[in-house]
């Protein structure tokens, strides 16, 4: 409970700290009250099943109007940071430091001044730790299990550790307190950078954006379109990209929010009509669950903009112009549009090819002997793919539920219910060095925060790895089908 109260206490410091430095959720700034910078259009609340802390609608609220402002001012970027000449002479001699790292660097020497920072409420409520690939440790890394997943997670952790390196010249220049010169360091404030900045056009590494950064994620909607044809399905997504200044023919905004040089504030906007109470979400762009989790620490279990890739033979790579990342299967299991080309092309006979292009670019089916064997290929390489991976649907299933189990506080797990997940569970906690009580039971007399955040993260690659495997039964069944359908007509 004491935890709460600090928690609320620290919230309301925050939201007075705002309305002090000019921020607001109303349409004209001097309207909001001054304990608070919301309640006009926003509220602070806890929504556990949707991202935790994020922002309500105090009211109703349509579509295209603006939710809050945030000046300039109080923007945190390396500009305002940097007051002081003597720091911004420092940081002119290390010129080869990217954009980022400066921020990163900005914002460990705020957090060195503590309580005397002008930062110090916000800074305060930034979270302690973060669930991003970055912070993976070695056993939740092998828990994604897919090849290509692994490596962007021991890509993303090197990253984290040449940029610290690479810093850490101006960082000991700095005179910063000892513990804020350590790798752990760095990884929270670059994670804090990587999940929270927002895009300003002045800085490449963007801006920390106080209140506007408690806005949960929304994918923002991508209509699919399918083409039809005698022989088949094939779909492509068409993404709708908007500017800040874009409106729709009803002059409603069609954008989250950016930077607007007229107000020299950063303006957020609702993204549809929400109703009173319900969470206000803000979209910050189109992704995929994997890089969800590279950069903000979360998935979705419904994600519109995720791709599930595949092993594909080499040849076919040479005999396609549509780019790699275009080669993926959907989240509802069919083929992309590109994936599809490229396999029909792939397919035909190499005399045949020049002469069937405009067919395949057109959606069309080569010819139904060209169908059905890119289908019966896709679909073996989808169940191959499945059988390589170490663990099935169901164990995995039977992993995020005994995770949940340990983290609702049953300290004790009986690794009979874990039906086919025991060994799984086994190795997991001899890798974190935890103990058994005997052979068939597990136990934490309490959960050490270490603990928690390592089952955590095992979770999300748990989860991850689930609905990548998910897709690819869902593409062999689609196949299948397809297949029976051609084999009937």
């Amino acid at each position: 409970m004491a935890g709460e109260k600090q928690t609320v206490d620290g919230i309301e410091a925050l939201l007075s700290w705002a309305a002090q430095i000019g921020i607001s959720d109303s349409s004209s700034p001097n309207s909001s009250p001054s304990s608070s910078c919301l309640g006009h259009s926003l509220f602070v609340s806890d929504f556990p099943d949707a991202g935790g802390r994020g922002l309500g609608a105090a009211r109703e609220l349509r579509r295209g109007e603006m939710v809050l402002r945030v000046p300039k001012a109080a923007l945190f970027t390396t500009e305002s940071v940097i007051s002081d000449p003597e720091i911004a002479s420092l940081m002119e001699r290390h010129k080869h430091l990217s954009p980022i790292q400066r921020l990163i660097v900005c914002l460990l020497m705020e957090v060195n001044k503590g309580r005397s920072s002008k930062w110090y409420p916000y800074l305060s409520q930034l979270p302690r730790d973060y669930t991003t690939l970055s912070n993976f440790a070695l056993p939740e890394i092998k828990a994604l299990q897919v090849e290509d997943a692994i490596w962007a997670a021991e890509k993303a952790v090197e990253k984290t550790k040449s940029n610290w390196r690479g810093s850490l010249a101006l960082l000991n220049e700095l005179d910063l307190k000892p513990q804020l010169l350590n790798f752990k360091s760095w990884l929270w404030a670059s994670q804090t950078v990587s999940s929270r900045t927002l895009h300003i056009s002045w800085d490449e590494a963007g801006c920390l954006c106080p209140v506007g950064d408690l806005f949960n994620y929304d994918a923002p909607e991508e209509p699919v379109l399918h083409e039809h044809d005698e022989g088949g399905v094939a779909s492509k997504s068409c993404s709708l990209n908007c500017s800040v200044e874009a409106v729709n023919a009803s002059n409603e905004r069609l954008t989250d929010g950016g930077y607007e040089e007229s107000s020299s504030s950063y303006c957020f906007y609702a993204r549809r009509r929400y109703n009173q109470g319900g969470q206000v979400l803000l979209s910050y762009g189109t992704y995929t669950n994997l890089e969800l989790l590279e950069h903000y620490g979360f998935l979705l279990p419904q994600n519109p903009n995720d791709k599930a890739f595949i092993k594909l033979e080499p040849d076919l790579y040479k005999n396609t112009s549509y780019d790699i990342e275009s080669l993926y299967i959907q989240p509802d299991g069919i083929p992309s549009f590109a994936l599809l080309c490229a396999l029909r092309l792939w397919s035909a006979p190499v005399s045949c090819r020049k002469n069937c292009m405009h067919l395949v670019l057109s959606g069309s089916q080569v010819s139904v002997q060209n169908e059905l064997q890119i289908l019966n290929w896709l679909a073996k390489r989808c169940y191959e793919t499945l059988q390589d991976l170490p663990t099935t649907i169901k164990v995995d299933k039977f992993v995020v539920n005994g995770i949940d189990a340990l983290l609702r506080g049953k300290a004790r797990i009986d690794f009979r219910d874990l039906g086919p997940a025991l060994e799984e569970f086994k190795k997991f906690f001899e890798e974190l060095n935890l103990k058994f009580e005997n052979s068939e039971s597990f136990i934490i007399d309490t959960m050490p925060i270490r603990i928690r955040k390592s089952l955590e993260r095992w979770r999300l690659a748990v989860e991850w790895r689930l609905a990548y495997k998910s897709v690819l039964f869902k593409c062999f069944c689609y196949c299948k089908e397809q297949i029976d359908e051609l084999s009937s007509s």
